[in-house]
Parts: C-alpha cells; sequence; structure tokens
C-alpha cells in the first residue's frame, strides 16, 4: 500500500517536474520569433541550444528501459525538448549568415549525436546489466546536467560586481529553481542518485540567483533611474543606431578627402 502511494506520488511529481522543464525548454521562443521577423541570428549564440541538445539525448538514453526502467516521465520531456532543439537550431541555422558558424553548428550536432550513439552501443552492448548501465549513463547525465546548472554563473558574477540583477531574467530564475526542486524531489523516490545529485545542485544554483535577485532588485532599479537621468542618455538601440550613422560619416569623409 505505501508503495503503491509512493508510486503515484513519484508520477505525479514527475508529471509536475514535465510541465515546468517544457516552461523551460519553450524560454527562448521569443527570441526566435524575433530571429525569424529580422531575418538575422545577430549577435545570438547557438552554444545554449546545443549544450540543451547533448543534456536532452544523454536523459533520453537514460531513461530507455534497457538502462533504468521505469523512468517514462525522463523520456517523455526530454524527447519533448530534443524536438524543441531541433527546430531552435534549424531556425538558427537558416538565418545564420556567416558559413563558418553554420559549419559549426552542424560539426557540432554531428559530434553529440556520434556521441551518443557510441555511448549507446557500448552500454548496451558491453554492459548486461541494468544496474552497470545505470551507473556508467548516468554519470554522463551528471556531468552535462551540472555543466547545464552551471552556466548563470557568469551572470552572477557580473550582478555581484555590477550589484545590478538587470541582465539576470527573474522568471527564468524561479523556473529553474523550480525545475531543479522537482526533479529533486522525483529523484528521491526512491533515491537515484544520478538524478538527484545535479539537480540538487541546479536548486542551489537557483536559490543562490534568487538570493542575489532579491539582495540587488532595489540598487538596480536606483541604478536604472539614476543611468536614465543623466544628460545625454540615450537607449541602447539609439546609441546603436547613432554609432552606426557615425561610423558612415566617417567613412563618407575620408572618401571624401582621398
Amino acid at each position: 500500500m505505501v508503495f503503491a502511494h509512493l508510486n503515484l506520488l513519484r508520477k505525479i511529481v514527475g508529471i509536475i517536474g514535465n510541465f515546468i522543464a517544457l516552461c523551460l525548454f519553450l524560454s527562448p521562443t521569443p527570441t526566435f520569433v524575433r530571429i525569424v521577423k529580422k531575418k538575422s541570428v545577430e549577435e545570438y549564440s547557438p552554444i545554449p541550444y546545443l549544450a540543451t541538445l547533448i543534456n536532452c539525448l544523454v536523459w533520453v538514453l537514460y531513461g530507455l528501459p534497457t538502462v533504468h526502467p521505469d523512468s517514462t516521465l525522463v523520456i517523455t520531456i526530454n524527447g519533448t525538448g530534443i524536438l524543441i532543439e531541433i527546430v531552435f537550431l534549424t531556425i538558427f541555422f537558416v538565418y545564420c549568415g556567416r558559413q563558418k558558424q553554420r559549419l559549426i553548428i552542424s560539426a557540432v550536432i554531428a559530434a553529440e549525436t556520434a556521441f551518443i550513439a557510441i555511448l549507446a552501443v557500448l552500454v548496451l552492448t558491453l554492459q548486461h546489466t541494468t544496474e552497470k548501465r545505470t551507473m556508467s549513463v548516468g554519470i554522463v547525465c551528471c556531468v552535462f546536467n551540472v555543466m547545464m546548472y552551471a552556466s548563470p554563473l557568469s551572470v552572477m558574477k557580473m550582478v555581484i560586481k555590477t550589484k545590478s540583477v538587470e541582465f539576470m531574467p527573474f522568471w527564468l530564475s524561479v523556473a529553474g529553481f523550480l525545475n531543479a526542486g522537482v526533479w529533486t524531489i522525483y529523484a528521491l523516490m526512491p533515491f537515484d542518485p544520478f538524478m538527484a545529485i545535479p539537480n540538487g545542485i541546479g536548486c542551489l544554483f537557483g536559490l543562490a540567483q534568487l538570493i542575489l535577485y532579491g539582495a540587488y532588485y532595489k540598487s538596480t532599479k536606483r541604478i536604472m533611474a539614476e543611468r536614465e537621468n543623466q544628460p545625454g542618455y540615450v537607449g541602447l538601440s539609439s546609441a546603436i543606431a547613432r554609432t552606426g550613422s557615425e561610423k558612415t560619416a566617417n567613412t563618407n569623409q575620408e572618401l571624401n578627402n582621398v
């Protein structure tokens, strides 16, 4: 009876985790709507989407019945994540104007696919129990998951240095914290160290971001207000436009002097 209730609770937590993770996967949608409208990737980087793709790939492998039984919810959300990242990367590839960057994206995707294929073949042929397969793939999952959760460290460093959370989106931090927290709880029923450790670390990183947000929220408002009240202040778009005009004027003047 207790086991049945625990299993039901685990499924409920897993479904909640699926929903929160789906929101995280879809969070860059406005960015790609902008890319399609402008028909240019501008200065956006494909690295976060390539990193998320490999992370989803290893977790799908981990969730296979022949590797880690009873992990259907792990497969569903990460399989969905793979499809979302493929769509994002396809859009990025189409609207990327630099051939070199297209080659890099293609090479990284090929390397990630080859890595997963080799890992799957080695694990499924050389290891003959789910316990051994779980350990091998689980360690790889831990590494990639911790790397994904640690990616905001540079932003957190900038927040502490500037005393401003202007470039650390609040709701993204909340979603990251909730996602890591829910999957940590899921990993405790029963205990799964390969899910609990990276998501526990991710929960701490998410909590640290929220603490920073609370600590520097007021100072951010003050800094932004002071900056806007400074004489000669212009917004980012205006500054870019003015810089472009100045460069054009300087170029024309140089040509006239020749």
